[in-house]
């Protein structure tokens, strides 16, 4: 019965625990940078989103796309420490932005990652930078141009050497 709708091919691949972890807080983080963007753009409370978000997005097939579940304490982490640390988080962003280009100059998207990344720097010690910074270029990446997915990476590369400079070397 391995060939029944819904149910996996014995030959298809298993996915280990810690593979589907690694992908759960991957879609975690999309999910952090687009509640924070809605929460930035719309104007939209921590609550609302939050709800909004559990309820109707993470997991759920919308408008043809299925979005994969997520891990839905780190997304409630990184939304609650962005919010905690949003002053601090803006100020590190901005002094490493170009002159004239302030972070409440830049795009939306933009923004929410580097304060969702700038977190995770700071306060979560336990995930390597290397892997912050790849994992929120991996979504600047499905919003951005080059250019900009670009400049992310840098400006993250930066952040990181100022928050864990012993990871660096």
């Amino acid at each position: 019965m391995s060939d029944a709708p819904g149910m996996p091919h014995e030959d298809a691949p298993k996915e280990s625990p810690q593979v589907s972890g690694k992908r759960r807080r991957a879609a975690a983080r999309l999910a952090s940078v687009q509640a924070l963007y809605q929460m930035d753009v719309a104007g939209k409370g921590v609550n609302e989103v939050l709800a909004e978000f559990e309820t109707h997005w993470i997991g759920q097939e919308v408008e043809g796309v299925e979005y994969e579940q997520a891990d839905l304490e780190f997304f409630r982490r990184v939304i609650s420490g962005v919010l905690s640390e949003q002053v601090e988080l803006d100020r590190a962003a901005n002094k490493l932005l170009s002159e004239g280009w302030p972070l409440r100059r830049i795009e939306a998207v933009m923004r929410a990652i580097f304060r969702a990344a700038g977190y995770e720097l700071k306060k979560r010690k336990d995930i390597p930078a290397r892997v912050v910074i790849t994992e929120y270029v991996d979504v600047a990446a499905a919003f951005l141009a080059k250019e900009e997915v670009g400049m992310i990476n840098a400006v993250l590369d930066k952040l990181a050497r100022d928050y864990r400079a012993s990871e660096f070397a």
